[in-house]
């Protein structure tokens, strides 16, 4: 099976094997420091299995974003629930760094948490953000998200934002 989402510029497909070279490029470079896997090979490289693996495990993860009518993964969004996260999250990173400021993050987000809300039926989608993260929590509040202080923590000795996220159609 490979879902596929299609947004007006994108389209959001299942990682391939191929897309590594992106996403280390990224994980190697100084845009991932807000990810646990900034700067090492290894932990780069399990953080890019667990992504495919999510898929074969759950049947849904987070998607590798491209332009239409290209290949190149510019990025990962999408639905990412491992056992021991407390809620279901969407998460994003714009591996491509001609891709950032370009709405894409957004409208790849928008397009996923559509997604989850409708098509895997979740009745709540929050984003784990790092406090100094603030591109990803300003993009969480563009999309709709609210501080939820109350929410469960991912991480209970490294605390993040959690953000949650309206059902698409509260933000009509």
């Amino acid at each position: 099976m490979n879902p596929m989402l299609q947004t007006e510029r994108l389209v959001l497909r299942r990682p391939l094997p191929g897309d590594w070279p992106a996403f280390h490029d990224f994980m190697m470079s100084d845009r991932s420091t807000a990810f646990g896997s900034h700067g090492n090979l290894g932990r780069a490289f399990r953080a890019f299995a667990a992504e495919l693996g999510h898929w074969e495990i759950f049947g849904y993860g987070m998607w590798a974003v491209t332009r239409r009518g290209e290949e190149t993964c510019i990025g990962l969004v999408g639905p990412w629930t491992p056992p021991d996260w407390p809620e279901r999250e969407v998460g994003w990173m714009i591996l491509s760094a001609a891709a950032e400021g370009t709405g894409i993050a957004t409208e790849a987000a928008r397009a996923a948490i559509a997604h989850a809300y409708g098509t895997l039926g979740w009745d709540t989608v929050v984003s784990y953000i790092g406090p100094e993260n603030v591109r990803s929590a300003r993009l969480a509040e563009k999309l709709g998200a609210r501080r939820d202080a109350e929410a469960p923590q991912p991480y209970p000795d490294a605390p993040v934002l959690v953000y949650r996220h309206p059902r698409p159609e509260a933000r009509a």
